[in-house]
């Protein structure tokens, strides 16, 4: 079987470089195009030289189409509307798309559901196999602990660069903890307390945002009772493990059908 032919969007950025060396570092698929916006610096560098592996021979374009139309599939961790833009041109050229961008709005989430009806799209708040794990632990603790008894609150902390607030992991994670307690996340959340709040609503999930340094992500679930407290947590400390989550991804999404499936598809998790 051939090697699977990959393309890196967002190609110049930190997790971009580390998606070329992560593809460079895997048995079964090859760098097959790199692509960053217009007007980007970092335009016809070679893609490996500017990862730091050496000439490759992939030059940096700004032409997606012509890099897609070429490939297998492509990875992309870049923002939501370029996700949304990309989802567009992998459904066009019947590729698999990799996504772990965070911070979508509901109308791109339909976006790019409506796109995975031509293209095999792969998309997490986080690619890597410890908090996918984390996320099936979560809902199985919310599920068994009543809410009653027990308040659930998500605690994150990322570099002062990251833009979204909640980070794509804590909300997957509130999504997982909704889950088991057979609830609506966006209708049972608090993002933001300030001032005489009063008490904590029963059943609620809470989030709370730490923003500062270089940390890679660092995620807590509490579930907090009457006189004890159960903490599940992932820390993260280097930013290649998403890249090969997301090389692994690609791989097993190569002879999927079209559709929208997420990291516990790929890990049989489900």
């Amino acid at each position: 079987m051939s090697e699977m032919g990959l393309v890196v969007v967002g190609a110049a950025g930190r997790m971009g470089q580390t998606l070329i060396r992560a593809i460079l570092a895997t048995e079964g698929v090859r760098l097959a195009g790199a692509v960053e916006r217009r007007g980007a610096p970092q335009l016809g560098a070679d893609a490996g030289e500017l990862a730091g592996v050496g000439k490759l021979g992939v030059t940096i374009s700004d032409d997606p189409l012509a890099a897609f139309a070429n490939a297998d599939g492509v990875v992309d961790f870049t923002s939501p509307a370029a996700s949304v833009e990309f989802a567009g041109y992998a459904a066009q050229a019947r590729i698999a798309h990799i996504i772990g961008t965070t911070g979508c709005s509901v109308q791109d989430e339909e976006k790019i559901a409506a796109a995975a009806r031509h293209a095999t799209i792969v998309k997490s708040g986080n690619m890597s196999l410890g908090v996918n794990l984390l996320a099936v632990l979560v809902e199985q603790a919310a599920r068994a602990l009543n809410a009653g008894d027990f308040d659930i609150e998500v605690l994150e902390m990322h570099h002062r660069n990251k833009v979204d607030a909640p980070s794509g992991t804590a909300l997957m994670l509130g999504e997982a903890a909704a889950t088991g307690r057979e609830i609506s996340l966006s209708e049972n959340s608090v993002r933001v307390r300030d001032g005489h709040t009063g008490p904590r609503e029963t059943g609620s999930i809470g989030f709370a945002t730490l923003r500062g340094g270089s940390v890679v992500g660092d995620h807590s679930v509490i579930l907090a009772g009457s006189g004890e407290r159960i903490v599940l947590s992932h820390h993260a400390d280097d930013r290649a493990l998403f890249a090969k989550g997301a090389v692994t991804a690609a791989l097993w999404a190569h002879d999927k059908k079209p559709g929208l499936y997420s990291m516990r598809d790929v890990l049989g998790l489900g």
